[in-house]
Parts: C-alpha cells; structure tokens; sequence
C-alpha cells in the first residue's frame, strides 16, 4: 500500500473503531479522496458518499447551497471550503464532512490564485481549516499533494475528537 494508501487506512480505522461518517466535497482534488477512502476495505461502513463540486453547477446540484449563501465569499478560500465541508455532512447525514477547493494546474484559477493551491476543510465534532501553496505546475502532482493535505488535517481532527 502506497503512503496516501496508509494515511487513508488510517483515518478509515478511526472511522470504523468510533463508529462515524464521512462526506466528502472535492473540486480540483478530483476525487481521488473519496477513491484513497473507497480502496480501504470495508468502506461501506464510514464512506457515505462524495462528490467532485467542480463547477457551480455541481455544487448547487449536489450539495445544496443556494446562490445567496455564497455572498461575500470566494472559491477557493477556506471559508468556501468550510462551507462546502458543512453542507456536504449536513446533505450526507455524516459526522464528519470534508471538503477540498483549489487550483491543481497547470495554470492558475479564475480567483488569482496559482497553480498548487488548496484549501481544505473538515465539519465535525472538531472544525478546521488550512491552505496548502505546493509552488508547483504539475496537476497531478498537485492533486495528490491536496489528497495528502486533506488526509493530514482529517487525521489531526479525528485524533483531536476523542
């Protein structure tokens, strides 16, 4: 098993021994959370579903927020990101909800962020936020660095909620 394989195992463990939920929201991640998630076997008893909110469209569609709910906040910023990973637990019914919004690249988001950036959030017994700058062009790369990101922090927040 790779690293994100392990990380993802990890949080999966905690999941299961705790008996909890997850719901996750991923933009420039793509999905690969929810795949890393969906690989651990046994999935079925913490992953409740996922979606990749890419455009406006999806995340109305998906997770139900309206228009007016976005006043005065921007995408790809960990206030966007923290309402994705609310809405996403509360459309889910989960415990935990976890959302990833950023700009994997080659070329920077319509924001003016750059290529590499990130905010990722967990909802929860335990709320949190952060952005990751990777400084890199690489989208794949960068899309994985987002994974490892989001891993990380939902790990930290798991441990904390004991």
């Amino acid at each position: 098993m790779n690293e994100l394989g392990n990380r993802a195992q990890a949080v999966a463990e905690i999941l299961k021994d705790k008996g909890q939920t997850i719901g996750v929201s991923e933009s420039s991640g793509g999905g690969l959370i929810s795949a890393c998630l969906l690989a651990v076997p046994g999935a079925s008893a913490y992953f409740i579903g996922g979606a990749v909110t890419y455009t406006r469209t999806s995340h109305r569609a998906f997770l139900g927020v309206p228009d007016d709910a976005l006043t005065g906040i921007r995408s790809s910023t960990e206030e966007y990101a923290a309402l994705n990973a609310r809405a996403v637990r509360k459309a889910l019914g989960t415990t935990w909800g976890l959302a990833e919004t950023g700009a994997s690249g080659p070329t920077g988001n319509r924001y003016g962020d750059a290529a590499g950036h990130t905010c990722v959030a967990v909802s929860g017994p335990v709320e949190r936020s952060i952005t990751l700058e990777t400084g890199e062009t690489d989208r794949e790369a960068n899309m994985w660095a987002f994974v490892d990101v989001a891993f990380g922090l939902l790990e930290e927040c798991l441990k904390e909620a004991d």
